[in-house]
């Protein structure tokens, strides 16, 4: 029988991989699109839903038919849990067959403030009758190579964690992990610690980035306070500045670090090495 995927947020960055992971790994699946605005999904080449967290009553219609529900953790810090709510129970309002969510590594053990919605929308997911998959994803390694262009014009690459190793991996490689989950009901009621095969400190990935630009750029140990003020400098909010200088101070005791391999075996390959991510960053 034919399954019915749909996946929210598919024109973010994560959504648009996870659409084209599931072309390939899924090619006997009908993918629609849950998305803001249905102009913006017009490339993607599938059906497009309006789909907005914010509006609970039109979210249930726009689950009709839908075997299996992708939700794709907000990008919205207002009310993530709220929202995801609102989602959650519109899938079991329209008798969807599955959900798969994106968490964050470690589950309800991080220390993260950004893990705190995660927290709590698994807990919401705990209590519901939808069978699940949760997706405890790592650190996206696009966190840190997105910020290399201004790390080059500084001169340093900064933050707050001097010495914790961290194990990220691309978002293509996050994608994958969900379409292979989403294309079989085999992962109904698991839970994946998902995170890179290569672990390195951030003064590593200062030296790889060093390597490739053929100068020395070193890393910068900052405060928590002086590396959030430098990400209110650089345009970010003071809330979501506090999130990250918190994830970095959190990444230097471990919280984003994970050697187990679930990722790079569920996909059946190795996950992107740093060496190729920093390459294509610099591209």
């Amino acid at each position: 029988m034919t399954q019915t995927i749909a996946v929210t947020g598919a024109t973010g960055q994560l959504g648009r991989l996870t659409i084209d992971a599931l072309k390939s790994r899924a090619p006997g699946a009908t993918l629609v699109a849950l998305v803001r605005d249905t102009a913006k999904a017009a490339d993607l080449g599938i059906e497009a839903r309006p789909f907005d967290y914010h509006k609970p009553e039109t979210l249930a219609p726009a689950l009709a038919g839908i075997d299996v529900l992708v939700l794709i953790s907000s990008s919205d810090f207002n009310d993530r849990a709220g929202q995801h709510g609102n989602v959650i129970k519109a899938a079991e309002a329209a008798g969807v067959g599955r959900l798969v969510y994106t968490s964050i590594l470690k589950g309800e053990a991080s220390p993260m403030l950004l893990a705190q919605d995660h927290i709590a929308t698994e807990a919401v997911l705990a209590a519901s009758p939808l069978p699940t998959t949760v997706l405890r994803n790592g650190w996206y390694i696009e966190n840190y190579t997105g910020t290399l262009a201004g790390a080059l014009q500084a001169g340093a690459v900064a933050g707050v964690n001097a010495s914790g190793k961290v194990s990220p991996a691309t978002r293509a490689d996050y994608a994958e992990a969900i379409a292979v989950v989403a294309s079989d009901d085999a992962h109904a009621g698991k839970v994946y610690e998902l995170a890179g095969d290569e672990a390195f400190t951030m003064p590593e990935f200062a030296a790889e980035v060093s390597a490739q630009v053929g100068k020395d750029v070193p890393f910068a140990a900052m405060s928590k306070e002086a590396y959030t003020q430098m990400l209110e400098q650089v345009g970010l909010p003071t809330p979501v500045a506090q999130i990250f200088a918190d994830s970095d101070a959190c990444a230097g005791e471990g919280a984003l670090f994970d050697n187990s391999k679930t990722l790079s075996a569920l996909i059946g390959r190795p996950t992107t090495p740093l060496s190729d991510a920093v390459a294509a960053a610099l591209r």
